[in-house]
């Protein structure tokens, strides 16, 4: 009988019964496993045929093994978690991870991509800016370096795209305060940072119309990345102007969120749903923060670990099939609801 023929290191983690870093570690490095992992890896081996690309890569001096992974804004405690992740991720596997933040700007953001091209990293798991992204540098990039994009979507650019499903955030958040109270406006900026944040204000509007509910849309003034300082300011105009819809407010992430309960704090407004409450208060992500604020915060999450899992096992793939894809792909993970005491 012939040898099994092994088409990807994932096959042949399922074969050999070791787990997918394990043998991308061992291939990086024979003497990072233990001694008898490192005997089971090689008799599969020689059991099977099959000598995986990413070996050839680290052959070639010109290549490194490190993995550039760059985000929006690190101080935004949602990037930062998501980056821990991947940078975890990335370390078991043997790789070499190099962290970087564009601090919302996009000539940041190009040099940030012009630095890595420099470095030739064996791939890049990149968050983009979005809307204030230079689209056409990136696809530039993406053409030179095996490239995955995660959180921020770009039509069409990358190997392949994976992030959360918007559309899921807000159904859920939408039909429960429908299904317990008042039916929610929706408190987002007037000129957003991220492009998530236009898919949330479609979902808005789709999600009431199915539900035969009116639909409002409040826009605060305010750019950057200052979220909480922007849903502040907006909040106290909105209730200096007595200009509330309903007495229910989604927001559209949690940071604006944030800054909302701190105006109502100020103004001595009860948030919650007992005796006593002036409003009702709910958002999206699950920041980090979010269970400690007063009250408790509402919120949808994000699936961090499926997000952070997902980018990496597929830049791998990536890097494996010598920086190419057969087809673009694209993964999003849906949220789940999380129920606390502001709604």
């Amino acid at each position: 009988m012939g040898q099994v023929k092994i088409r990807n290191m994932e096959e042949f983690a399922a074969l050999s019964g070791i787990s997918r870093p394990t043998v991308s570690k061992y291939f990086h490095d024979p003497d990072s496993v233990r001694s008898s992992t490192r005997k089971r890896i090689e008799e599969a081996l020689e059991q099977y045929d099959y000598r995986p690309n990413v070996y050839a890569v680290n052959q070639n001096r010109k290549l490194t093994k490190t993995i550039g992974i760059v985000v929006p804004y690190l101080a935004d405690p949602f990037f930062a978690e998501i980056a821990r992740n991947i940078e975890q991720r990335c370390i078991d596997a043997g790789y070499q991870p190099s962290l970087f933040s564009s601090h919302g700007s996009q000539a940041h953001e190009n040099d940030i991509l012009d630095g890595l091209r420099a470095l030739k990293p064996a791939g890049v798991l990149l968050a983009p800016l979005g809307r204030a992204s230079d689209r056409k540098h990136i696809e530039q990039f993406c053409a030179d370096v095996p490239t995955v994009l995660f959180d921020s979507y770009l039509e069409g650019i990358g190997e392949a795209f994976v992030g959360s499903d918007n559309f899921s955030f807000v159904q859920q958040s939408v039909e429960y305060l429908c299904r317990t109270g008042e039916a929610p406006f929706l408190f987002e900026m007037r000129t957003p940072a991220n492009p998530n944040a236009n898919k949330r204000r479609n979902a808005y509007l789709e999600v009431m119309q199915q539900l035969g509910q009116e639909p409002h849309v409040v826009k605060i003034d305010g750019e950057g990345w200052a979220f909480e300082e922007i849903g502040r300011r907006g909040a106290h105009q909105l209730f200096e102007e007595k200009a509330l819809p309903t007495n229910t407010i989604l927001c559209s992430n949690d940071r604006l969120a944030i800054g909302l309960l701190s105006a109502c704090y100020e103004r001595g407004l009860r948030v919650g749903r007992g005796e006593g409450c002036a409003l009702r208060v709910a958002s999206h992500d699950d920041h980090p923060f979010s269970q400690f604020t007063c009250p408790a915060l509402t919120t949808v999450a994000h699936d961090y670990d499926s997000v952070s899992s997902r980018s990496v096992e597929t830049l791998f793939e990536v890097i494996e099939n010598d920086g190419k894809l057969p087809e673009r792909t694209e993964t999003l993970f849906p949220a789940r609801l999380v129920l606390r005491a502001s709604a």
